[in-house]
């Protein structure tokens, strides 16, 4: 059951000063702090990078925690935690050497026993953790996820305190990208170990990274104060940061528009056009942020549910849908159709594999998914009818009136069901649904994350339970192959069967949207959407 009624902070009903939560001495001189106002799409399930898995949580925490890479100032990886480090020649052995000066917020230095601690716990099937098969491509990792082996046979080691080594099951081209991702940051040992899950409660969180949680009041804001032990604190420059948990896209651009929010992670696309053009007084055109994005937007199937156990029905429903429709008419702020999952300008991907009827005309697809309905015993007086859940925003809520409509036209009756992004995201987790809405972002340059989702083994990343014997074959080979061309190969062989099976329908390529006030310095707009606050700044 999600958070909803309990306020964690340092004290009930106290906003206590940023110094005095960090238990450091006020400065003699009082200043007044520096704020940065953060709308973020979602209330946070946890802030645990072992319990978490949407980007609502990921931006929150990146905040908090630094891994061995972190996201620099153009979203591109970077030194992290780790000062440098070096790869075998083999390429299954690396060895990162920790900054000196890295500790947590408590003053107890940060070591290479927090990392092998924090990669095996995320393994421990313990802790259930929804992104744990992320993480695989460790040695044994998937084998401890598994309870296979014990945790202690990770293939990672301390050789000493500022000195981790990381051996993997095979070479993994995008591995260092992969430790950008919150899955792989490490967690306090000490503090995990003397309180379990509550470590994450502001009374008790120590963190590593640039700020740390000082107050979180569910669904009103999670804040974070500047943690004067960050090894670079000297050149951070925001003293606070306010999490404000709004998924309605409308009401993030009222609050930017009465100067509550600086930054925002969203705004309605009908209202970009007027943006730009000037059209709210509150808003300088400069502060409309539009940039592509690496992520894809699509509909989820539950194929262990009748009828979507059978791909007639997927196909049928995925044939009906006109992506330029939504694209150009409903949203028009630069999506692209989708007709693959894996959207383009991977690495290493290029000429990926598309759904066959991409060029067809609306009618030939039409006619097609009426003809496969009709195989299945649907007719007009025997209709297909199901829930069709979906995130609710505007944008939302007008692509599922348009999909409503478009599958009126071959015979189907959708019915639908709204819920906030939070919600939503565990009933798809839980398999509480027949057909949804859903979107991956890319966590790292590579099509293997866009793939991982529909293997049978990554858990609960498998929202519709999808099982193909033949694509986990192709997809655990890709991961053993050395030579780059032959894992593209591969990996596009394992994407062409997700596509004729049509466990996802594919809708659209995503752009971020953002508003930005001016007077924030150092936002760069790039393809990951990520903006670290330690590399923002205020000048008015």
């Amino acid at each position: 059951m999600r958070r909803i009624s309990r306020r964690w902070a340092l004290k009930a009903g106290a906003a206590l000063p940023i110094a005095g939560a960090l238990n450091m001495p006020l400065l003699a001189t009082a200043q007044v702090p520096i704020v940065l106002r953060r709308a973020n799409g979602a209330e946070p399930d946890s802030l645990d990078p072992h319990k978490s898995s949407g980007t609502w949580e990921a931006n929150i925490i990146g905040d908090m925690l630094l891994g061995l890479m972190t996201d620099g100032i153009n979203g591109q990886p970077t030194l992290g935690s780790a000062e440098s480090y070096s790869v075998s020649k083999d390429g299954l052995v690396y060895t990162f050497k920790l900054r000196a000066d890295m500790s947590w917020s408590d003053g107890v230095p940060l070591t290479a026993d927090d990392f092998v601690f924090a990669f095996q716990r995320i393994l421990d099937p313990a802790t259930a953790a929804q992104y744990a098969s992320l993480v695989y491509p460790i040695k044994n990792a998937q084998a401890i996820n598994s309870a296979k082996l014990p945790t202690s046979s990770i293939g990672a080691r301390s050789i000493d305190a500022k000195t981790l080594e990381v051996t993997l099951e095979s070479p993994t081209p995008y591995f260092i990208n992969l430790l950008v991702h919150h899955t792989t940051f490490p967690v306090p040992k000490h503090i995990v170990e003397k309180v379990g899950r509550d470590w994450v409660k502001p009374q008790n969180i120590e963190v590593n990274g640039a700020y740390k949680l000082v107050e979180w009041t569910p669904n009103s804001v999670v804040r974070l104060a500047k943690n004067p032990r960050f090894f670079d604190a000297k050149n951070v420059q925001i003293d606070e940061i306010r999490y404000l948990p709004i998924s309605d896209n409308h009401m993030t651009l009222e609050r930017f528009r009465a100067g509550e929010i600086d930054c925002t992670n969203d705004f309605p696309t009908r209202e970009y056009a007027k943006l730009k053009a000037g059209g709210y007084s509150e808003i300088k055109p400069s502060e409309a942020h539009v940039f592509p994005y690496v992520a894809t937007t699509y509909i989820q199937f539950n194929t262990t549910r009748v009828p979507f156990t059978d791909a007639r029905v997927r196909r049928a429903l995925s044939l009906a849908v006109d992506r330029s429709i939504l694209t150009d008419k409903v949203l028009g702020t630069g999506q692209v159709p989708a007709y693959s999952l894996v959207p383009p300008g991977m690495a290493n991907y290029s000429d990926g594999p598309t759904l066959d009827f991409k060029d067809w005309p609306m009618q030939k697809r039409l006619d097609e998914a009426r003809s496969l309905l009709a195989q299945m015993g649907f007719t007009p007086d025997k209709p297909l009818a199901f829930e069709y859940r979906y995130r609710e925003n505007p944008d939302n809520r007008r692509i599922a009136i348009a999909l409503q409509a478009m599958w009126k036209q071959i015979g189907v009756n959708a019915q639908l069901l709204n819920s906030d992004t939070a919600v939503h995201y565990n009933a798809l987790r839980s398999q509480d649904f027949s057909v949804a809405d859903a979107g991956w972002v890319a966590d790292y340059n590579d099509a293997q994350d866009f793939l991982f989702v529909l293997q049978s083994n990554s858990g609960q990343m498998n929202y519709g339970k999808y099982r193909n014997a033949k694509y986990d074959d192709l997809m655990d080979q890709a991961a053993h192959a050395l030579d780059l061309v032959h894992r593209s190969n591969l990996l596009k062989s394992a994407e062409q069967i997700e596509l004729d099976d049509q466990p996802v329908a594919p809708l659209f390529y995503s752009v971020s949207r953002a508003l930005v006030r001016d007077y924030v310095k150092g936002w760069e707009d790039n393809a990951l959407n990520w903006h670290r606050t330690r590399f923002l700044r205020i000048e008015h």
